[in-house]
């Protein structure tokens, strides 16, 4: 349905619902429920340059209106990647974007250059909220200089379509998505989990095993969408919002405050069939309010 069509940067979507990654596995676990070819794109599991085994168990923890999440990237690495996952889904006729994480630069730099030539991977998404060892385990991207580094030294390897994923963890996000687009981000997508932790009052002891974690769900989405409105207004680029869509009407309040596409996330465990629930409301929302192009919507919020 043309109508749908969104570009990011030189990245053609059939349509902006996408499923953010490390919450729809590599597809394949939910295509028994979902058509995936109705999709704009499915952002695989976080994968890095050598395998993973993640942090130790409990790792998960529901919360109300979300969860917190440790798994610590757990993959087994780029080279199974290319050599084991993604002959099995290269068929699926939608977007595959790989999301690329490392503790170094030099690990985003190898993991990137190992996705090079891969013809049905049109484009990454780079986690720059990893933690960068170097550094003392501080994030890449909570610092503009560290976050415009990695896209820097990716860009030079990588000539595709390349999204930068932003942490929430900072003061000022548009900061970061300005010096990201300055050393050339095609994308920026948004919010990655914000940081948080849960206890057990009776045992007294933290619900993860690595005391905090990663905050999602819904009870995420009003500062997602302050954070995904000031991007829209600072950049240039296309920006990608998610962070507690659950429904159609959650996804066009993110294309109203600027996002190109959104991703769904946490609620694909709920609901595995709900990034196509999402498409089908956004449709009977443009036909009810007469929108022809579903460009027309982004950014059209009334202040």
């Amino acid at each position: 349905m043309d109508r749908l069509k969104i570009n990011i940067g030189n990245l053609a979507l059939k349509n902006p619902v996408m499923t953010a990654s490390g919450t729809f596995g590599y597809g394949e676990e939910y295509a028994e429920f979902v058509d995936l070819s109705r999709l704009g794109g499915i952002l695989v599991k976080g994968t890095t340059l050598e395998p993973r085994q993640g942090n130790d168990y409990p790792r998960m923890a529901e919360t109300p209106s979300g969860m917190l999440n440790a798994v610590g990237l757990q993959n087994k690495g780029v080279h199974h990647f290319v050599s084991e996952i993604y002959p099995r889904i290269k068929a699926y006729d939608t977007n595959i974007i790989v999301n690329v994480s490392g503790s170094t630069i030099e690990d985003y730099i190898a993991c990137t250059e190992a996705l090079v030539g891969l013809d049905k991977i049109p484009a990454i998404e780079l986690n720059v909220s990893c933690p960068n060892v170097k550094e003392g385990g501080m994030a890449f991207g909570t610092s503009c200089v560290s976050a415009a580094q990695v896209v820097r030294e990716v860009r030079k390897v990588y000539d595709k379509t390349m999204i930068v994923k932003l942490s929430p963890n900072v003061t000022d996000i548009a900061e970061i998505a300005l010096a990201v687009e300055a050393e050339g981000a095609d994308c920026v997508s948004l919010v990655n989990t914000f940081l948080g932790m849960s206890i057990d009052a009776e045992r007294r002891k933290p619900r993860l095993s690595t005391i905090t974690g990663g905050l999602s769900g819904p009870c995420i989405k009003p500062i997602a969408l302050r954070m995904v409105w000031q991007v829209y207004n600072a950049v240039k680029i296309p920006v990608i919002g998610m962070g507690g869509i659950s429904n159609w009407e959650d996804a066009i309040e993110f294309i109203l405050a600027g996002s190109s596409a959104i991703q769904i996330g946490t609620y694909n465990f709920i609901n595995p069939m709900v990034s196509v629930e999402v498409l089908d409301g956004i449709v009977e929302y443009m036909d009810r309010h007469n929108i022809d192009l579903i460009g027309d919507l982004v950014g059209k919020l009334e202040v």
